[in-house]
């Protein structure tokens, strides 16, 4: 195969892996917008994924030599085949996630684990198909290379470089790029053209293919591999198997556990997320890399000193995530460059030692066999199927990120005894020596963020489900409440206010009443004091578990008979539910450029709300600040949606609540807000007042209403839609880059 063929496979491969990783960024993005920001949600499309790259693999594998010796055609028009069908995906998706949410909305009102199953079947149903040809690309084209170089017993790790390294600028341009500029659905052209581009080339490939086919799929012996001269081949390879099973599942655990241990650090969700996947790909790149150049110069490091320095280099996140490294708040903190490079560096060492030892261990178990490849494959990503579930739903529930970085390390201590003998004595002890510490010192000398908290806070409790890790702390009003180690709210007048005054400014007296997200239950417990039906949605149980941490009456108000707690997405709950509500509470999660805070502001949910309030309702909707240009399109996005729309200051200075309605919102007096209040509203509104002149505690918001038209940006795009998430995706923009 001459230089030219081998850099236009490696195009093709480098384009098929962009194209992917894009599909995976948007297509998870796309599922929460339909099925709700819930784990479940994240890890059946992970893991349903994964699962298609594994049967794909495999029947890749399994059926491209009868399928090339019954046709006569060169498998690189299958390939080209495959690809092409990829391409119709970024189509068909959007299309079949609209379907299954239209399914289940006509199923009625279900409960949330009825509701959660056949969502995970409508996404299995949507992914699926085009998962698998994904899964067949690798021994499809391997197939080609053998019909091109039949000598040629490396050809897994030269496509597994190209696609790694494509997966890698898929992941960062889709991510900082191409949706904030494009939104999902042209990004999703973009990737489309990608695969219909490998379709061009690979069909011309084919064409010149023709009449030049070789026997040597038909012919060629699966290779069982014999690299490990100390054991039988039939051992060493069932040895292989069980090492590329245990690195795919330890590496996607780890990366779920990274993500949910440096968010708070990396900050945003977006990017922090983008950029763990970006290092991890591009180590692994770089791995996989070095091993392609001792593999021509023929001085490969042995797999026994590769299974030891991962077993070290596995708990260097654990050392590295810090506090001291940080500062004591670091929640509170602005990012930290810094911060930021300690944290990713820490994990490039394990995952260029992985995109070292996984082509390796395919190349020798395979030996440019495409079937045997194919098998191989699919056993590693296995472990990545299985790997994000056992980490979401075992070990996170369970176990710090600390622990449980360090349980997932142990497989690697368990394979350094299997390759004790075949290292010499020197080697042996210097690994030993080096392995024994790291564990000692991740065990019992390192230190993690709630480690810290138990040392230097006297009220501290932990509560893990498997949503997060839910930490309240501190004493009096300093009382914090950490999701996943962000801050969620603290114990202020104006989570009051969000329900106290769209109650009292609605025509009428209110009946019902929905407040979306718990936090420290301020908001739900103030809502009772009207004493009418209540309806919270959370989405973490250990939020609702940490209630009496900040309200003495907690016990009492979570028995009120007008209350009712759902653990639930909120954006989920209303497309399941039939009730309709006076009022509708609206108070999203931080960070304000979180997905679950733009899955509350865009003009799709904003229709989803409407249909859920009863006539002459009233929608609160929370902005806390921050950019100017990010209000102003949160600002737009609520008037796209409801003719009418105030905004007022909140009591303490910052932060917006917009009250929005179908039907003319009056805005009565202090005294006329007053008079409508029932005496237990009054008394819950002024519990943390200084002053009890109500009518002049409630004239402190209601006399600075903001006039939202002169605010408002004169460029209709800058507001909030399911497609263009305008707060989410913001780095171009502040770097002056952005069109928009």
């Amino acid at each position: 195969m001459n230089q030219f063929t081998r850099r236009v496979l490696f195009f093709l491969f480098f384009l098929s892996g962009f194209c992917s990783l894009a599909y995976q960024v948007i297509w998870t993005r796309m599922a929460f917008a339909s099925f709700g920001i819930i784990t479940p949600v994240l890890s059946v499309v992970l893991s349903v994924f994964m699962l298609g790259l594994a049967v794909g693999s495999w029947a890749g594998g399994r059926f491209i030599a009868p399928l090339v010796e019954k046709t006569g055609l060169s498998a690189v028009v299958f390939y080209a085949g495959a690809e092409f069908l990829i391409g119709l995906g970024a189509f068909a998706v959007p299309r079949l996630f609209a379907l299954g949410e239209h399914f289940l909305l006509t199923s009625g009102e279900t409960d949330s684990f009825r509701y959660l199953s056949l969502s995970a079947l409508v996404l299995a149903f949507s992914i699926l198909p085009w998962c698998l040809f994904m899964g067949a690309t690798f021994p499809l084209m391997m197939a080609y290379v053998r019909e091109r170089d039949c000598k040629n017993t490396a050809s897994f790790s030269f496509l597994y470089l190209a696609n790694v390294l494509g997966a890698m600028s898929g992941t960062l341009l889709t991510a900082v790029v191409l949706v904030e500029l494009l939104g999902f659905r042209h990004t999703l052209w973009v990737a489309a053209a990608g695969n219909f581009t490998i379709v061009a080339i690979g069909g011309w490939l084919g064409w010149k293919q023709r009449g030049f086919m070789t026997d040597v799929l038909t012919e060629a012996e699966p290779s069982t591999g014999s690299g490990n001269p100390s054991l039988p081949a039939n051992a060493r390879g069932r040895l292989i198997k069980w090492i590329l099973f245990s690195t795919g599942f330890v590496a996607m655990a780890m990366e779920v556990v990274w993500t949910r241990a440096f968010t708070p650090v990396l900050k945003t969700q977006v990017y922090s997320f983008a950029l763990i996947v970006f290092t991890y790909l591009g180590a692994t790149f770089f791995g996989s890399w070095r091993y392609r150049r001792d593999l021509r110069r023929n001085r490969l490091h042995s797999t026994g000193k590769l299974i030891s320095a991962l077993a070290i280099t596995s708990l260097l996140p654990v050392l590295a995530n810090n506090p001291h490294f940080f500062g004591a708040d670091y929640w509170t903190a602005p990012i930290n460059v810094i911060s930021v490079i300690i944290l990713l560096g820490s994990i490039c060492p394990f995952c260029a030692l992985l995109g070292y030892l996984t082509p390796s261990l395919i190349d020798e178990y395979a030996a440019g066999e495409p079937a045997v490849a194919g098998k191989a494959y699919a056993v590693n990503v296995l472990g990545c199927i299985l790997g994000p579930l056992f980490a979401c739903y075992v070990l996170l529930p369970q176990l710090s990120e600390r622990y449980a970085l360090i349980l997932l390390g142990l497989p690697f201590f368990i394979f350094w005894f299997f390759f004790f003998k075949s290292q010499l004595p020197g080697q042996r002890w210097g690994w030993g020596l080096a392995i024994g510490v790291a564990l000692v010192w991740s065990s019992f000398c390192a230190e993690d963020f709630e480690g810290m908290l138990f040392k230097t806070e006297k009220h501290t409790t932990v509560r893990r489900d498997y949503t997060g890790s839910v930490i309240s702390f501190r004493e009096g009003w300093r009382r914090s409440l950490l999701v996943n180690g962000i801050g969620m709210t603290i114990l202020t007048p104006i989570t009051k206010f969000m329900v106290h005054l769209p109650l009292a400014f609605h025509q009428g007296k209110p009946e019902s009443v929905l407040v979306v997200c718990f936090g420290m239950g301020t908001t739900y417990r103030s809502a009772l004091s009207w004493d009418i039906d209540t309806t919270t949605v959370e989405l973490v149980p250990s939020v609702v578990k940490a209630f009496g941490f900040y309200h003495a009456d907690a016990a009492q108000v979570l028995n009120n008979p007008n209350g009712h707690v759902v653990i639930d997405d909120g954006r989920r709950y209303l497309k399941r539910t039939a009730k309709k509500f006076d009022v509708i509470v609206i108070d999203p999660p931080p960070p304000v450029e979180a997905a679950g805070s733009s899955l509350l502001y865009s003009t799709e949910f904003y229709t989803l709300v409407k249909q859920h309030l009863k006539p002459g309702g009233i929608v609160q909707v929370w902005f806390p600040g921050g950019e100017p240009v990010m209000g102003q399109a949160v600002i737009r996005s609520t008037q796209e949606s409801f003719p009418y729309v105030r905004g007022f200051s909140s009591i303490a200075g910052s932060g917006i609540h917009l009250l929005a309605s179908m039907d003319p919102i009056k805005v009565p007096t202090p005294e006329q807000l007053t008079a409508c209040m029932p005496a237990a509203a009054k008394k819950d509104l002024l519990e943390w007042s200084l002053s009890q002149d109500l009518p002049g505690y409630l004239g402190l918001v209601v006399v600075r209403e903001i006039p939202l038209k002169n605010v408002l940006n004169l460029n209709p795009k800058i507001e909030i839609t399911d497609d263009h998430p305008f707060n989410e995706y913001f780095l171009l923009r502040r770097l002056g880059l952005s069109w928009r």
